[in-house]
C-alpha cells in the first residue's frame, strides 16, 4: 500500500539465489527508499547477487546518471530501472539507450488513479510519495520513444493489497506501447497473475509478498499458468 508498512523478507542475495534455483525467469531488485533518502544503489549488493544468481536481473532505486548505470551493469546487472530520474531528466533514457542498448533500460512507472481525471492515472515519483502532472499512458508512450526497452508498471492503489492488479491500468499502457510491460502491485492469488496477462495484456508479472512469505512457490505459479494456456518455461 503505497510502499508503506514494509516487511523484512530476508537477505536479498539469499532470496535471489533461492528464486534462481527454483525456476524464476527474472529477478527485480528495487531499493524503493533510495530516492527518498538520496542514497545510491549499492554496487556491492549487485556484485553479490551476480555471484549467486544465474538468471537475468534488474536493479533500480536512486539511479540518476549513466555513470551509475554503467557501474551496475558492469557489476553484473542485466538491466537498470529508473523512475524519478527519468521524469526529472527524460534525456537520461535516450542517453542510456544509446550507450548500453535499449534492452538494458527499464522505465519504472508508479501510477496512481487521478482524482481530477477519472479513468486516467498520474505518474508518481520518489517511491510513489509525490504525484506529478504527467499522465501515465502518455509518459509510457514517450518513454518508449525516448529509448526505454521495457516498462515496469506499478499500481500504487493496488500495491500491497493482494486484491489483484489494476488491469484497467495495465491494459491502457500495453495498448499504448510496443515494448514489454511488466505488471506490478496487487498480486494475492494465482488467478490474479493470469488476469494481469490475459485481461491486462502484460508481458510478465512481478510478485513479491506471495512468494517471499511462501504463499506460493515458483513451481506452483508456473504450473498453474501453463495449465491455463500461458506459455511457460518449465
Amino acid at each position: 500500500m503505497n510502499f508503506l508498512n514494509l516487511r523484512d523478507a530476508g537477505d536479498p542475495v539469499e532470496l535471489g539465489a533461492r528464486y534462481s534455483e527454483s525456476g524464476a525467469d527474472e529477478l527485480v531488485f528495487l531499493d524503493i527508499t533510495a530516492t527518498i533518502r538520496s542514497r545510491e544503489t549499492i554496487v556491492e549488493l549487485v556484485e553479490r547477487v551476480a555471484e549467486n544468481v544465474f538468471i537475468p536481473f534488474t536493479v533500480g532505486g536512486g539511479i540518476q546518471t549513466v555513470e551509475q548505470m554503467d557501474a551496475l551493469l558492469r557489476s553484473g546487472a542485466e538491466k537498470v530501472s529508473v523512475n524519478t530520474a527519468a521524469v526529472e531528466n527524460p534525456g537520461l533514457l535516450s542517453e542510456a539507450s544509446r550507450r548500453f542498448g535499449r534492452q538494458c533500460v527499464v522505465l519504472a512507472i508508479d501510477a496512481r488513479r487521478s482524482k481530477e481525471r477519472p479513468g486516467r492515472w498520474q505518474v508518481c515519483v520518489k517511491a510513489g510519495s509525490e504525484p506529478t502532472e504527467l499522465d501515465v499512458v502518455e509518459w509510457a508512450a514517450k518513454g518508449e520513444e525516448l529509448g526505454a526497452g521495457e516498462i515496469l508498471l506499478t499500481s500504487m492503489d493496488a500495491d500491497g493489497t493482494k486484491a489483484g492488479y489494476d488491469n484497467a491500468l495495465n491494459k491502457a499502457v500495453t495498448d499504448a506501447v510496443n515494448i514489454p510491460v511488466i505488471a506490478s502491485g496487487g498480486a494475492g492469488t494465482l488467478e490474479h497473475l493470469y488476469d494481469a496477462i490475459v485481461e491486462g495484456g502484460a508481458d510478465a508479472v512481478l510478485m513479491a509478498s506471495i512468494t517471499h512469505f511462501e504463499n506460493y512457490s515458483i513451481t506452483q505459479i508456473k504450473e498453474y499458468l501453463a495449465g491455463r494456456g500461458i506459455p511457460m518455461n518449465l
